[in-house]
């Protein structure tokens, strides 16, 4: 194993000609390093430790931000021949702290995008690479109540460039026990103001556009056309196909969500990028259920956490497809039964006779949504 030393006694053999190598990762070093260092991430140090370092009987001396990683890296050097290699205990964090000099490269450093997304920043999966990528990213969530407030407040807090929140309504009082983006003193205040108001609090970095609009075939593609994902928060089956049919028109992946009484639904529905293979919604419900035998929140109530947890997996299926990260739920319908705590998950293929998003099939165009959902 790899010894470990003080700052003080690295910079003493710094000063000695022992090479000194920060292995954090080029975003981490913008803040400061240690005097004397070069930057080499651990990855690349580990992969061709020779196209870094003079020789295996040099004496190194490694250092990360707090001492962890430089000691795994330093254990990796021994194992390649590396005869003198150490490892700086407590790492840049006690460097600081000890007094010791730091040199900053010569770059203009974002200071609040390093601090307030330093746990995206550490994620190897994410970095400051799938940061940037989230701060050039559109998502346009169509409801700003239940589903739309987890989710838009998590989105704008992971950083989200663009988000644009589309809903015609106004705060009433009895939307507080669900909605948690208003609050009491918001009530009669549009929901997209309202919204606004708490987003831009949470993350001024996020520009949020509130268009206080309801859905239609008029204004639908203008609303969408230039995002990345598209987010269902609505509480009707007119605005559900809707999104679904511009969707799968303009390419673009819709994340939905659904929640009734004591339970819940996620999916992606990806079919305008991926026909053939990946479903839409029409192949889940080619038709709409009558008008009683799906009735709203107003007329039968719903736990008020249910659209928290709901609206909490469309952030997180949105923020997997804008930074390209694990498998998202296309092709598969997550359910989430509260009372019982329980999730399961059906298979949803998609469907080869399906009107809107079969291989070949021609877009139909809007039709009257209203009409169609609303039964013979």
């Amino acid at each position: 194993m790899a010894k470990e030393i003080t700052p003080r006694e690295a910079s003493h053999r710094v000063a000695r000609g022992a090479v000194l190598v920060d292995v954090r990762e080029d975003h981490e070093r913008e803040l400061g390093m240690a005097q004397g260092a070069i930057g080499v991430p651990r990855a690349e140090l580990e992969a061709a430790p020779h196209v870094y370092l003079p020789g295996q009987d040099a004496d190194i001396v490694l250092i990360c931000q707090s001492g962890g990683r430089s000691m795994l890296a330093a254990d990796q050097l021994l194992r390649l021949g590396y005869q003198h290699v150490s490892s700086v205990r407590g790492g840049t964090a006690m460097w600081q702290a000890e007094g010791l000099p730091l040199t900053r490269p010569d770059v203009a450093v974002d200071e609040d995008f390093h601090e307030r997304y330093s746990r995206h920043l550490r994620l190897p999966e994410i970095g400051a690479r799938g940061q940037r990528r989230l701060e050039a990213a559109s998502v346009v969530v169509v409801g700003a109540g239940g589903l739309g407030s987890p989710a838009t407040f998590y989105l704008a807090a992971a950083g989200v460039g663009q988000l644009r929140l589309v809903d015609d309504d106004v705060v009433d009082r009895s939307n507080l026990q669900r909605q948690i983006l208003h609050v009491d003193a918001d009530t009669g205040v549009p929901k997209v103001e309202s919204a606004r108001t708490r987003l831009s609090a949470l993350n001024p970095r996020v520009n949020v556009e509130a268009v206080r609009e309801r859905l239609t075939s008029d204004n639908v593609e203008r609303l969408i056309a230039d995002a990345d994902v598209v987010v269902d928060g609505g509480d009707n089956f007119p605005v559900r196909y809707l999104l679904n049919d511009a969707c799968v028109h303009l390419r673009k992946p819709l994340v939905y969500g659904a929640v009734h009484r004591f339970e819940g639904q996620v999916s992606v529905f990806d079919a305008g990028r991926r026909r053939g293979e990946a479903p839409c919604y029409r192949c889940l419900f080619p038709e709409p259920p009558p008008p009683e035998a799906a009735p709203n929140c107003s007329e039968v109530g719903v736990l008020g956490v249910l659209p928290g947890v709901i609206g909490m997996l469309q952030a997180t299926e949105a923020l997997k497809l804008l930074l390209h990260l694990g498998e998202p739920l296309a092709g598969r319908l997550l359910h989430f039964d509260a009372l019982g705590m329980r999730f399961r998950e059906t298979r949803l293929p998609p469907d080869p006779d399906c009107p809107v998003c079969a291989p070949g099939v021609a877009f139909p165009g809007y039709i009257d949504y209203q009409a169609f959902c609303a039964g013979p």
